[in-house]
């Protein structure tokens, strides 16, 4: 069976060239992945949520501002509630502008 971790299995390789069932022209030291256990309550280690603290601020703002504005809509002719929820997103908006939020994903 082929080494289907080593980057040299695709092309180059000859198998068992060298005599020991292994791949002529793979890499001997080529590191196997990391083995992730599937037993139901083994510790697995997962990234963290990205994104700064004022990047969810940003993010909230303008979502505040969107259900504040589409409340308006909905329960009556309030045009000026509908215009502050327009005023909060744009806050929201020109905030995460600012602190540049489309770099926080990595």
């Amino acid at each position: 069976m082929s080494n289907q971790v080593s980057p040299a299995t695709a092309g180059g390789g000859v198998p068992g060239g060298d005599g020991l069932g292994g791949m002529v022209g793979a890499s001997a030291s080529a590191e196997p992945a990391p083995f992730v256990s599937q037993v139901p309550g083994t510790p697995v280690y997962f990234p963290s949520y990205h994104g700064r603290p004022v990047s969810w601020v940003a993010v909230s703002l303008i979502l505040l501002g969107f259900l504040v504005g589409g409340l308006a809509l909905v329960f009556g002719p309030t045009w000026w509630v509908f215009w502050v929820g327009i005023g909060i997103v744009a806050a929201g908006g020109l905030l995460a502008l600012a602190t540049g939020i489309s770099n926080d994903w990595y």
